[in-house]
């Protein structure tokens, strides 16, 4: 009995490592329909021995472990630039995915409470419980919207177009119900289970041709003139300087040769976040000079870097997204709202710094959440452009941008050397993809020791500095944008998906009982 527990359990995490390289940048997305069509017919025959809650619970831990084990290991690449946090990168490399699993195991305990005999039943309620929990992971304690199985398609635009109208969660829960189609044929028991499995065949092909219907109309829209050029900057900078004693100056300095102004052209200079060591918002017009030297009127620059403000308690920090003109005034500035935990935030600060705990990111302690999303408007001869500024992590949170979809493009800002040479930021950069095609918006993206792109409302990469690369690269026109469907309505597809779900699971179960 225990060695056949350990098999399954050995089964199961194997299953879990194999679907982790369906995921960027490998993309190797016809595992899934192996991983998960065993994964489903696992647990269904299962339902007929006579496993308890437990053993069900780990079947589904064991599977998330694998699988998050072998997708996640660079967040503890983090902790490696501060000797201070040595010790927790063990924990971290195991801790983080033995939690991340806990949905996992969720999943499949709450299916065997459910205990559905039916094949198409218990097909799918395995698809609407795994797609609503992963629901749940991205919202729940901040949210951790990270790799769902949805980003292996991340290379197939036509597919994934649907997202426009339905929404990443929305096809998320469709892909587990495809990738888990086959099982049906293995555990076919009628001409029904037939038909519905010949209907999943169908879904892809439609959603193809949505993909080429968008894509013409898309490229149909007329082109039109930015008021400025944007131009955005791809560096390699190290994050030695944050711990090196690096010059400020000697950092500006290259930011400033990569950029090669050009003073008689109307540019806007896209730099990372966090780039400029040891130095606050308000103290960056000690490098005046530099900036008049190598800038004009023409020039707009907006780059990532540390506000401080003082309040009743004392002293507050924003990371903040920043708009200077050449002589180094402020014109607007974005407050991040969506803060790492213990990357930016600590949660619980005040019991967790007394066992030694601190942020990973500065050595001031947590940043304070911004307010609200602010939409920053850039002008130039009656020409205006309207810029929602994200900030790295922001991103990858599907349906959750901004209440107001009144802006032309999205900039976001990233400091992607916490993870090494590793796959963590090119699974970063894919967020991007995902959110042009939800927004139907550009998305501008400059990152420091990551991929700097831009990526048009299909989801085109039509730019890009690569990972390893530094330079830049100029945004001077784009084809005029229209509202997406999952721009209007949001998150709510996906509840109608969710009670689709639902009908169909006791559509089913009833017919098998009458």
């Amino acid at each position: 009995m225990k060695k056949k527990l350990l098999l399954d359990t050995l089964l199961l995490f194997l299953l879990g490592v194999l679907s982790s390289f369906s995921l960027p940048p490998f993309n190797f997305f016809l595992i899934n329909f192996f991983t998960f069509s065993i994964f489903f017919v696992f647990l269904f025959k299962k339902l007929n021995t006579k496993s308890d809650k437990k053993i069900y619970f780990f079947y589904g831990w064991f599977f998330g472990f694998g699988y998050f084990l072998t997708n996640i290991y660079w967040i503890s690449i983090s902790l490696t630039f501060d000797r201070d946090f040595s010790y927790l990168i063990p924990m971290s490399i195991i801790l983080i995915p033995a939690f991340l699993a806990l949905f996992y195991g969720l999943i499949t305990l709450i299916f065997h409470l459910f205990n559905l005999r039916n094949l198409l039943s218990a097909f799918f309620l395995f698809s609407l419980l795994f797609g609503s929990i992963e629901f749940i992971r991205g919202n729940i304690f901040t949210g951790f919207p990270w790799n769902f199985i949805i980003y292996s398609l991340s290379d197939k635009l036509n597919f994934i177009s649907i997202i426009s109208v339905i929404g990443t969660y929305s096809l998320n829960l469709i892909v587990i119900s495809l990738f888990s189609a086959p099982a049906i044929y293995i555990l076919r028991k009628s001409k029904i289970d037939i038909l519905v499995l010949i209907i999943f065949i169908f879904i892809p092909i439609l959603f193809i041709n949505y993909g080429n219907y968008y894509k013409q109309k898309f490229l149909n829209n007329e082109i039109i003139d930015n008021p400025y050029i944007i131009r955005v900057i791809g560096s390699n900078i190290s994050l030695d300087r944050f711990y090196s004693n690096v010059q400020t100056e000697n950092v500006i300095n290259e930011l400033i040769k990569l950029s090669a102004p050009n003073k008689t052209k109307k540019i806007f200079f896209l730099w990372p976040e966090g780039i400029i060591p040891d130095t606050y918002q308000d103290e960056l017009n000690l490098y005046s000079y530099t900036f008049k030297e190598n800038f004009n009127k023409n020039h707009l620059i907006g780059l990532g870097i540390t506000k401080r403000l003082l309040s009743e308690s004392g002293e507050i920090y924003f990371n903040s997204f920043s708009v200077f003109d050449f002589k180094l005034n402020l014109i607007e500035d974005y407050d991040k709202i969506n803060l790492v935990p213990f990357g930016e935030f600590l949660p619980y600060e005040n019991i967790l710094n007394k066992i030694g705990l601190k942020t990973i990111t500065n050595n001031f302690g947590s940043f304070t959440k911004g307010q609200t999303r602010k939409i920053i408007d850039i002008e130039n001869k009656n020409k205006k452009l309207k810029i929602l500024p994200l900030i790295c992590y922001e991103m990858i949170y599907s349906g959750n941008l901004s209440k107001n979809f009144d802006f032309d493009l999205i900039f976001n800002i990233s400091e992607d050397g916490w993870f090494g040479e590793s796959i963590g930021p090119k699974q970063h950069f894919v967020h991007s993809v995902y959110r042009a095609l939800e927004s139907g918006k550009y998305v501008i993206r400059s990152a420091n020791n990551g991929i700097s792109a831009i990526i048009n409302p299909l989801g085109q990469i039509e730019k890009k500095i690569d990972f390893g690369k530094e330079g830049f690269i100029d945004f001077d026109s784009r084809r005029v944008q229209y509202p997406t469907l999952f721009s209007l309505y949001g998150n709510k597809i996906f509840s109608l998906l969710i009670l689709l779900y639902i009908f169909l699971i006791f559509s089913f179960n009833r017919f098998k009982n009458e």
